[in-house]
């Protein structure tokens, strides 16, 4: 044990020194940080996850985690009249990505960011978000970030349905018919209707249409009711070209 103990401290040691080393390829390339999280990871040791302490100093990554995490909730907050609370991954950070942007364009001049990087929360919090939005984002320090949102108890966290990684900010429990049924979706270019549940899954139409109605009441679905029979859209699964419909709303909340 004492051996073990002895080579996990020449370990740490050579990490610092590492760390060092490539000091701005950990904070400019977001590869690099991955790979370096997951090493450290092997260890017990995250040095991202906090500004405050000894690794905080040592990378100089200021809050990465903590600005990156106030801005997944803006873009989950701004959206989830839309969307019901539930966001693909990948369109989760595209949208945190355009929100960095945008804030960079806003220091020169730019005057569409209130239009289109949140509401009302993102302007009472964006003092708490530091300046520096020059680090590239991936998925992989998405995922991490709204890991670090567990605390505040406020429901954000990370599905697999099907094919997709979704991003729900909404305290819920999905059964696992819902789980199914909304994977389902995925392969039925994003809407079902309770013909297609029973043709695909081989369902009871009673346990199909309950199925539907409880997403539907979940605001996780739409229903289009001139269609014959009724079919059920998930909003989270719509392609980004609906960017000026959230920009408009996230206008509309910020008055």
């Amino acid at each position: 044990m004492e051996q073990l103990h002895s080579q996990l401290d020449t370990f740490r040691a050579n990490l610092e020194n590492f760390a060092r080393l490539h000091r701005k390829d950990i904070q400019k390339d977001p590869v690099f940080r991955m790979h370096f999280q997951k090493m450290c990871g092997n260890i017990g040791v995250d040095p991202l996850a906090s500004s405050k302490g000894y690794w905080g100093e040592l990378l100089g990554v200021g809050d990465f985690y903590y600005e990156l995490g106030i801005q997944i909730i803006d873009v989950c907050l701004s959206t989830r009249a839309l969307n019901g609370g539930l966001m693909e991954l990948t369109e989760v950070k595209r949208r945190v990505e355009r929100m960095r942007g945008l804030r960079d364009n806003n220091r020169k001049g730019n005057s569409t960011t209130n239009q289109t990087s949140g509401g009302k929360w993102a302007k009472a919090n964006m003092a708490l978000i530091s300046k520096d939005t020059s680090m590239e984002i991936t998925e992989d320090d998405v995922l991490r970030s709204i890991k670090t949102l567990a605390p505040l108890g406020s429901g954000f966290q990370v599905l697999q349905l099907g094919d997709k990684k979704m991003v729900s900010s909404v305290p819920r429990e999905l059964n696992k018919d819902q789980s199914v049924v909304l994977a389902l979706v995925q392969k039925t270019n994003g809407h079902v209707n309770v013909n297609t549940i029973i043709e695909r899954l081989g369902w009871e139409a009673g346990r199909s249409k309950t199925a539907l109605d409880t997403l539907l009441e979940d605001s996780l679905m739409w229903i289009d009711q001139q269609a014959e029979p009724h079919e059920y859209w998930v909003p989270g699964f719509f392609e980004p070209e609906d960017d000026d419909m959230y920009a408009t709303t996230s206008t509309a909340e910020a008055k």
